[in-house]
């Protein structure tokens, strides 16, 4: 499009916002294109009855940008943020059988988050594509965003995905949103969230604690760089890098422990007294949370890319980097060693005695991981795998920019205001029957002092804050 152009930009060198925005007015037309510098970002294009009343409407969308710290810039002058996706090799299995995959998902781009919940599953790839599907296979839904999923993580009833721009979108809502933003000086490797909390693993093996206002809270270098694993407790932040793990205390970060593994750590599972490590030296260890203790080793052929256990840590099990995956007691004995079928398993979650897996060919599996069926698999024996197609007409959802608008609250609908406190837009309660002092976490890009909104409903959290569940509308 040709036109008038204003490129602005957001950008504080020393961590924080990394963004750009740029208005286009080409008659009555507008077009916005924003996103993280260095990216191509999403583009908005509005048409209005004059031409006059485009150039009014392009200046206002600046304005506002601008008093929120924007300034003019020249694209390309600032380098877009770190970026590591994580390249990893995948040889075919040397197992002599293969497991029984009752369905098969492709998603079209190597796959790392995976989140298994009671109701559906779902699987984010290096693409930004983020699908929902249903216990059996069926594909419900998919989102759309602007960049590669890193992984993806439940907190309660929230769903977030942590994605290479370095945006985090809580998913739990019809619509997804930008919930966190992190710094552009951090090379994001992994997440986790607990009651809000955002905890960031990075490529120079630092951790950084941001709360529930998406504001920054404390940092720490672990010993060793490359950290893949970020888990976190009511106790602990338990961090893993290529020198081992180490536990800090959630409030400050004092170190608790630290315990050198077998090798680098390349993910990171926990149960309620222990800690799982796998590492790029074929074993996973067992960790007492307590005080780092080795409790336990399960022996695997090659590097361990994955692993994950079911409930209490009855079974552990891992995926290796020949396309292997393994299932041991919870004292380390191996009890077998199946062929995926497909790739090498990048993230796994167990449930209900079902083994799901995302692998390097961009794929969500499904395995069967009962007795009497791994016993037949065993013996060659395995049914023909369901393979899932995406109808063509499955709903997409891409992030929510604005919110719409409503004249009245409904009867069911709950009230919250934002307001200026200490150069700080905070959101609280105004209906009745809440704590009105408490802040309500709330998605910082459709902030507006003064202004009203209404939420399908809110959940305390044991920290002291609101958390939105459902819907936001712009009440006016």
């Amino acid at each position: 499009m040709t036109g008038t152009k204003t490129y602005l930009e957001l950008s504080q060198d020393g961590g924080g916002a990394h963004k750009f925005y740029e208005v286009t007015v080409a008659g009555t037309t507008v077009a916005v294109r924003y996103g993280r510098i260095g990216a191509a970002g999403q583009t908005q294009t509005s048409t209005f009855p004059t031409a006059e009343k485009a150039k009014a409407a392009a200046a206002r969308k600046i304005g506002e940008k601008v008093r929120k710290g924007y300034a003019p810039a020249v694209a390309g002058g600032r380098a877009a943020r770190p970026v590591t996706r994580r390249e990893v090799a995948s040889a075919p299995s040397t197992a002599r059988a293969v497991a029984p995959v009752l369905w098969r998902f492709r998603t079209g781009a190597a796959a790392f988050g995976i989140h298994i919940g009671e109701d559906r599953c779902w699987v984010g790839n290096q693409s930004g594509d983020v699908y929902t599907l249903g216990h059996d296979g069926e594909v419900l839904a998919r989102y759309q965003l602007p960049d590669g999923v890193k992984c993806l993580v439940a907190d309660d009833f929230w769903i977030y995905a942590g994605c290479d721009d370095g945006t985090v979108y809580d998913l739990s809502a019809k619509l997804p949103f930008a919930a966190y933003e992190i710094a552009s000086d951090v090379d994001i490797f992994w997440l986790d969230i607990r009651e809000g909390v955002l905890n960031v693993a990075d490529r120079a093996g630092g951790l950084t604690v941001i709360d529930h206002e998406d504001e920054y809270q404390w940092s720490r270098k672990s010993a060793g760089a490359h950290a893949w694993m970020v888990r976190r407790d009511e106790d602990a932040v338990y961090h893993g890098h290529i020198e081992g793990v180490t536990a800090y205390a959630p409030d400050g970060g004092g170190e608790l422990w630290h315990t050198p593994t077998k090798g680098a750590v390349l993910f990171g599972w926990q149960e309620d007294t222990s800690v799982y490590a796998g590492t790029n030296h074929r074993v996973v260890q067992r960790l007492s949370k307590a005080d780092g203790t080795v409790e336990a080793t399960y022996q695997c052929d090659t590097a361990v890319y994955s692993c994950a256990t079911a409930p209490g840590g009855r079974y552990v099990f891992a995926g290796d980097s020949a396309s292997s995956v393994y299932c041991f007691t919870a004292d380390g004995t191996r009890l077998w060693k199946l062929g995926t079928g497909g790739g090498s398993a990048l993230s796994m979650q167990y449930l209900d005695e079902k083994l799901y897996m995302v692998t390097t060919d961009g794929s969500l599996v499904c395995i069967d991981a009962t007795d009497a069926a791994i016993a037949a698999a065993r013996t060659g024996s395995v049914p023909v795998p369901l393979d899932v197609k995406s109808a063509a007409a499955l709903p997409t959802y891409a992030p929510a920019t604005t919110v719409r608008t409503v004249t009245t609250a409904t009867a069911t609908g709950i009230v919250v205001e934002c307001t200026q406190q200490g150069g700080r837009l905070r959101v609280h309660v105004v209906s009745d029957g809440y704590e009105p002092t408490w802040n309500v976490q709330f998605p910082r890009h459709i902030r507006q002092p003064g202004a009203r909104y209404v939420v399908d409903a809110l959940s305390p959290s044991s920290s002291g804050f609101y958390r939105v569940r459902g819907e936001i509308k712009r009440l006016v």
